[in-house]
């Protein structure tokens, strides 16, 4: 009976996931269109609130082409693990909505972020395409680049907390926020979620101009649905962390919620208004900025916690 309930309220939150996905969608659509001083979609439903659903039922209908030349398992089978690990990655939040603590979620949070590499690696590479390949090869550059700084960062927390688990970071921040504490981290990481979301201006495994639409090229209908979901769900749940992390909300779901939305937008606000970052330059971004100060930090974060749980 226990894991019936869990498998249930595991399953309503999934479904719950799915249907932010398609708000989301609709409200970055609605953004985007107000920042370019045009209309967004305002014909399916009332004010378009049914657009998204319109383009996932018409994406999944349609006919799924082949590519004859392609590695048939891989190029299946790569979209639908996309966004089974990213789906995969609810579990470890401590919300209130399933009876499940992860005490090592940390450490299960990148394992499966890692793991997303090989999804994209085999998607570009099954394709039997060079410009799906090329795309695929320049999102595993950019993921080595900007993971290590980001495992420093998230290093430099568990030396304070001394825990894994995320119910112990918002017991952590009782008497004051991580964002306070870890503030140049904090926007290191949240720069550096543009980079593990693939959005610009850092989406450089999409590049319209030169790769066209780089690792997926060559999907089209449930294909393509199935990596455009796991994206977004990718930013949702990467938002949900932020504030897991640097925030003590994690006793009120309804201000997660609008916190969440807030880091939502702000995707969706820098998409509008930033252009594409070249590509050398996230490199030296990552190399030369971040892994410097996250080294830097780490060292004083973990000299700090000796000093105060030693003397304590």
């Amino acid at each position: 009976m226990v894991y019936l309930s869990l498998f249930l309220s595991y399953l309503f939150l999934l479904i719950g996931v799915m249907i932010g996905v398609a708000f989301m969608i609709l409200l970055e659509r609605k953004v985007l269109g107000y920042i370019q001083i045009r209309k967004g979609p305002n014909k399916v439903g009332y004010m378009g609130i049914f657009q998204s659903f319109g383009d996932a039922i018409k994406l999944f209908i349609k006919e799924q082409t082949l590519p004859s030349l392609s590695n048939l398992i891989f190029y299946y089978f790569s979209p639908v693990l996309s966004l089974f690990i990213v789906l995969f990655l609810w579990c470890m939040l401590p919300l209130e909505s399933y009876m499940l603590s992860f005490k090592l979620g940390g450490l299960f949070f990148f394992c499966c972020t890692s793991f997303g590499v090989y999804t994209l690696m085999s998607s570009g590479w099954s394709s039997n395409s060079n410009y799906a390949l090329l795309g695929s090869i320049r999102g595993i550059a950019q993921t080595i680049s900007y993971e290590v700084s980001m495992f420093l960062i998230f290093l430099s927390l568990i030396f304070l907390v001394c825990s894994l688990n995320l119910v112990d970071f918002g017991n952590f921040q009782y008497m004051i926020w991580n964002f306070f504490i870890f503030f140049p981290l904090f926007l290191c990481w949240f720069t550096s979620n543009f980079a593990e979301t693939n959005r610009t201006p850092f989406d450089f495994s999409e590049g319209e101009s030169e790769l066209v639409s780089g690792f997926n090229i060559e999907y089209g209908s449930g294909g393509f649905a199935l990596l455009f979901l796991g994206e977004y769900t990718s930013i949702i749940f990467m938002s949900f962390l932020l504030v897991f992390l640097f925030t003590d909300f994690s006793k009120n779901f309804i201000l997660i919620c609008l916190f969440s939305m807030l880091m939502c937008f702000t995707f969706i606000w820098v998409r509008g208004t930033l252009p594409r970052f070249r590509y050398d330059k996230l490199m030296y971004l990552a190399w030369k900025c971040f892994l410097p100060i996250s080294l830097n930090l780490l060292f004083f974060y973990l000299i700090f916690s000796l000093l105060v749980y030693n003397f304590f």
